[in-house]
């Protein structure tokens, strides 16, 4: 099977921002929807709406509704093992 570099390199410049990266590593422990990632992050809701949208968008995570809020996860079984691997270091 042929690696298809573009799609590896924007899966790496989606995660190369460190708000993302926390979001990401974040997701992987659990889901969760916008307000709980705001308040461990800190960061404004449209910040945060801003960067899922990014994820999304390189199909790192999905979000699934839940009454009147979505629940974000990580999808992306590649993205798992970087954040693993960076986790070690």
């Amino acid at each position: 099977m042929a690696v298809n570099y573009e799609k590896v390199s924007e899966t790496l410049k989606a995660l190369a921002h460190p708000a993302r990266l926390k979001m990401v590593a974040g997701l992987l422990k659990d889901e969760c929807n916008v307000a709980q990632i705001q308040k461990v992050l800190g960061l404004p809701q449209s910040t945060i709406s801003q960067h899922l949208r990014v994820l999304k968008n390189a199909d790192i995570i999905e979000g699934r509704r839940e009454a009147n809020k979505t629940c974000y996860r990580v999808i992306d079984a590649r993205v798992r093992e970087i954040v693993n691997v960076i986790r070690k270091k």
